[in-house]
Order: C-alpha cells, then structure tokens, then sequence
C-alpha cells in the first residue's frame, strides 16, 4: 500500500499537463495520486502524461461518456492488483466518477461527486449518485479509501463564507447530513482527524474575483478511510499553489501520509 497518497481534481487533464501538473507528479513522493476531472478519453489521458507515465507512472482510468465532463483516475508507481470502474450502479456505471484499484490488501478509490445546483435537475442527479454511492460505501469492509473531489463542504469550517452558502449546492443539510452518516458508519475523514479545529485547510478557490489571493476556498476534497488505516494516517496538507499564477488547476492537491 502506498504510504503517501494524494488526491487532485485536475480541471481537466490535457490543460493541466501543460499548465504545471507534469512539473508536480515528477516532483512529488507519492506512491499513488488519485484524479479527478480528467475531462478526456483514456487515449486523451494518456497523451497528455504521456512523459509521467514514460517516466514510470501507471494509469488506471474511467473515462466518461459524456465528452468533457466527469473521468476519473489513479496514477501509481506499480501496477494494481486489480482495477474497477464504477460501483455497481446502473445510471451512472459509465459516467466517468468512480474507479477503485486494489494493492496487496489495501483499496483506493478515486471519485469525483456531481456539483449539483440547488433546486434543479442536476442536484436531483447529485441525490441520486449519492444515494446509490453511500448504499455502496456502507458495504464495504476491509482496508479501504475513497479519495476525491466529494463536492461537499462537509461544515463551517470547511468553507470562508459559510454563512453566504447556506442555500448553495456544496452545502446544502442534506448533503452534509450523508457526509455525516458516512462518518457515523465507520469512516474517517483523515484530513480534518488531523487538522480538527482549523479552518479549512481549503483544497478550492474560484478562478473570479480574487478568492485564491483571499484564500477564500472550501475543503471540498478529501480522503475518507475505512479499517485499520484510519489511524494510520500521520500527515496532511493541501499542497496550496504559492501565487495564483502558479496554479495547473483551481484544486490543489491534498496529500496525507500513511504510516
């Protein structure tokens, strides 16, 4: 099992190869880094790391049936075990938001939630992936983490303006609420485990206005653990660009070490 894991929603992997994310995955000490957001085919993908993956990443991916939106995937220094996409859900088995890959005894996952728009057809989807997705997380067992774009802030300390959102997809009850069954079933939100009573730390900033600058974010990417690694986690941040024109994606990457 890897020993530092990291996830990123790339905002689109062809523009972020080009923009600094080659840079990152040749400098960075994780053994495995979970994508989201690809927005390309597996083909698409795998041209633009085509130097990562020459240099000895591995890539497993989902690629998405609808063009440009959703993929998901997971780069990692030795080839899986195994490898499946999605989770048994008939609407959204093609969608491109859910990968798993197993290693010795441990699984990772990479996912990559609806943004949803409150009270609309999109979030209505959201609830559904949701319903669905937890159904599933709720039936596993043994080493297991889900890493990824959850979008879901799941409290106020996980966004600046919390208070202006209450009414905002990200934060609506209902989707904090089932972050909070999860955590209630057994899973470990290892970031905010070992950073309990800070604000943030923040893994998105909109590209308007100057949010980044402000650090005016939300923590709407995450690793939940399940099994005996939930207290193995030893280490987290969120690898923040350092000037706004540094940045490959409006996500940065959040990394934890595992011992």
């Amino acid at each position: 099992m890897a020993q530092i894991l990291s996830t990123v929603n790339v905002n689109g992997v062809r523009a972020a190869a080009t923009k600094g994310m080659l840079a990152w995955l040749a400098a960075t000490e994780a053994d495995i880094v979970c994508l989201q957001e690809t927005r390309a085919t597996d083909a698409q993908v795998a041209t633009a790391l085509a130097p990562a993956l020459d240099a000895g990443w591995v890539l497993s991916h989902a690629e998405p049936e609808s063009k440009g939106r959703a993929g998901v995937g997971i780069l990692s220094r030795r080839a899986p075990d195994a490898v499946r996409v999605g989770f048994g859900s008939t609407e959204f088995a093609a969608s491109g938001r859910y990968l798993e890959a197993d290693f010795d005894d441990i699984t990772v996952a990479s996912v990559y939630v609806h943004s949803g728009e409150a009270n609309t057809p999109k979030q209505d989807e959201k609830y559904r992936f949701m319903a669905e997705f937890g159904a599933y997380l709720k039936s596993r067992t043994g080493e297991f983490v889900v890493s990824g774009d959850w979008n879901i802030a799941p409290a106020e300390l996980d966004l600046k303006n919390w208070k202006g959102n209450q009414k905002s997809a990200g934060f609506l009850p209902e989707e904090r609420a089932w972050i909070a069954d999860l955590i209630a079933a057994g899973y470990v939100d290892v970031v905010r485990a070992l950073h309990p009573d800070v604000a943030g730390p923040y893994s998105w900033w909109s590209y308007r206005g100057r949010a980044f600058d402000n650090d005016s974010g939300w923590r709407i990417d995450y690793q939940l653990a399940l099994g005996e690694l939930t207290g193995r986690a030893k280490q987290a941040v969120v690898e923040r660009a350092e000037a706004y024109d540094q940045r490959w994606s409006d996500h940065a990457p959040v990394t934890v070490q595992y011992r």
